[in-house]
């Protein structure tokens, strides 16, 4: 090694040190360790919940949570999208380090059949705690991947990242799941293949009239395949919903498929069952478990007694039947007698869903007073979440933090209740949140967090703890369409780079403290600190990337496309069907 090579990798470490966790200034409480329940909504706008501003949509259980318990109101995701927020989540690294993000504008994982997801090598909080002794469970949504090479690897299995025990969707709810009127593939494919049959059934012809005229004097097999390919494609575009539904729309519970396609009408009391049982055999403890409620994606499905009960339409009656389901989890708690021993933590893979209209019908969730929403990787309606911890007579009943924090510090916060250590041979970018939660520790230890769309560094933010500021320096935004729009309406969701984004410089500055809502950009005239604070978070962003090391993107080309050998089937492909769920 070179001494400049030597340097410069010293330089990445004493960088990664500063950036990296700190040791806790106090060790676990005393007395035995708790069980740790995780609750995490899909697509919840953070407006959408009663204790964070909402007055019309009925949260009165997760609200419960926030009065017996501390709520975060500056509570952050690693990404705007589900697939690398959930990274994130369970590694406390940015979805970057793992290679969980894409360049190509694939945000999420495709297909349950794609060969991409979180890597074996990622060390996740439920590897750890296992290791600890912690029973470990997942109940819900994974959407972080599933085989690599054969559909029998499960090289992206919860199983195989420290979960004893998984009941779910090992892909994601999504409105193709029914054949709904909003769609994540169906309609693209559907439009495609019908266009295709079209054409083909165009040259079909054109040879059959030139055969019939005598215009042309090539054989009858050109046109007899042309006939089969365009009556395939025409067969395949009728019956594309269906294989998605096969494809994606399924349940497992551990290694075994147990319902395909999923009836969704039943997966609710479903889930519960499986919750409730899991806290009833583990009720002696330790345990972890993570609940990834499939509520509030699209298409919203909602059982008979909610639906009708909310003046949002069904996107409220989804809501308020997901505060039931708490609710219910809650309740099992209180009966089991773990409410004591349990530290609860509810929160939102990301922020709600603007695009996501229909007609004159709006099936994405409320950000408050926040700019933005699902899919815009700096705005803050992308990002800022609910945040609520409880654990009785250990965290104080009603407090509320103001400080920044992210869903990445439950990594190394759980870790450190469960007794373990935090990883030493990589960068984890969450920090331990106890001190902060039980009021010893009066600041975030959080002076800089980044936020990235893709794999393309949007904006950061600086905690500038001695004046009290919060500033966000935007370098790339969407371009909202159409023009005054406040999201990017006739798509899924923004684009993180392209025509489809504007780059700032000198960057957008706003001073959260003061403008939350990021109203008004400062400028050098209207704010005396502009060239500073800019200077100073771009310096920060230049120590943050030599922290960063190269790793395959696993959401990008072919690792994000339906590979049909991988396809997990409950019968012979393509006749994917199974129920061995009884009805609950």
């Amino acid at each position: 090694m070179s001494r400049l090579e030597h340097s410069w990798s010293w330089l990445a470490l004493a960088v990664a040190a500063l950036l990296g966790p700190k040791p806790s200034a106090c060790g676990p409480p005393p007395g035995p360790r708790p069980n740790i329940l995780l609750l995490m909504a899909d697509d919840l706008g953070i407006g959408d919940v009663g204790c964070y501003g909402n007055t019309s949509i009925r949260t009165p259980n997760i609200d419960r949570l926030a009065a017996d318990g501390v709520r975060l109101t500056q509570h952050l995701a690693a990404a705007s999208v589900c697939t690398p927020s959930r990274a994130a989540f369970l590694t406390g690294r940015y979805p970057l380090r793992s290679g969980m993000v894409s360049s190509d504008g694939l945000r999420v994982l495709q297909w349950t059949a794609a060969s991409g997801g979180l890597p074996p090598s990622e060390i996740t909080f439920a590897k750890i705690l296992k290791a600890k002794g912690y029973t470990t469970g997942l109940i819900g949504k994974w959407h972080l991947g599933l085989s690599c090479a054969s559909p029998n690897d499960h090289c992206h299995h919860p199983l195989n990242h420290g979960f004893d025990h998984f009941y779910g969707m090992p892909f994601s709810m999504m409105a193709d799941c029914q054949r709904w009127g909003l769609s994540e593939k169906r309609a693209v494919l559907e439009r495609r293949l019908s266009i295709c049959s079209q054409l083909v059934a165009l040259a079909a012809f054109t040879l059959t009239m030139g055969k019939l005229t005598r215009l042309t004097m090539a054989s009858w097999t050109p046109v007899i395949w042309s006939t089969v390919v365009g009556l395939l494609l025409f067969t395949a575009s009728c019956l594309v919903g269906a294989l998605i539904a096969h494809a994606d729309c399924f349940l497992m519970r551990n290694h075994s498929i147990s319902e395909q396609p999923m009836r969704s009408q039943r997966t609710t009391p479903l889930m519960l069952r499986e919750v409730s049982a899991f806290l009833k055999r583990n009720k002696q403890g330790p345990f972890l478990l993570f609940v990834s409620f499939l509520h509030v994606h699209t298409p919203l499905v909602t059982t008979e007694n909610f639906r009708g009960r909310s003046p949002h339409g069904l996107y409220g009656d989804n809501s308020e039947e997901m505060d039931w389901m708490v609710g219910q989890i809650l309740d099992t708690l209180d009966t089991e007698g773990l409410t004591n021993s349990t530290l609860v933590y509810f929160t939102s893979d990301h922020g709600g869903s603007l695009e996501a209209q229909f007609g004159n019908n709006q099936y994405g969730g409320w950000n408050g007073i926040y700019k933005g929403g699902k899919g815009m990787g700096g705005w803050e309606g992308g990002i800022r979440v609910p945040g609520i911890f409880r654990w009785p007579g250990v965290l104080p009943a009603g407090h509320v933090i103001h400080e920044p924090t992210s869903l990445m510090d439950v990594f190394p916060t759980v870790v450190h209740l469960a007794g373990g250590q935090v990883p030493q041979d990589r960068v984890v970018d969450g920090r331990d949140l106890l001190a902060l939660l039980q009021g010893t520790a009066q600041h975030s230890d959080h002076e800089f967090l980044m936020h990235y769309c893709e794999s393309f560094l949007h904006a950061a933010r600086w905690h500038q703890r001695d004046r009290g500021a919060v500033w966000k320096v935007h370098f790339t935004t969407p371009v909202f369409q159409p023009d005054g729009a406040g999201a990017c309406y006739g798509q899924a969701v923004c684009p993180c780079s392209g025509d489809g984004v504007a780059h700032h410089a000198p960057p957008l500055l706003f001073d959260l403290s003061r403008d939350p809502s990021e109203a008004h950009a400062l400028t050098p005239d209207t704010e005396p600190s502009f060239h500073r604070v800019v200077e100073t978070v771009a310096r920060a962003v230049a120590a943050h990337r030599q922290t960063l090391s190269p790793v395959p993107l696993q959401l990008d080309g072919a690792d994000n496309a339906w590979k049909p050998w991988l396809q997990p089937c409950c019968g012979r492909f393509p006749f994917c069907w199974c129920d061995r769920d009884a009805d609950p």
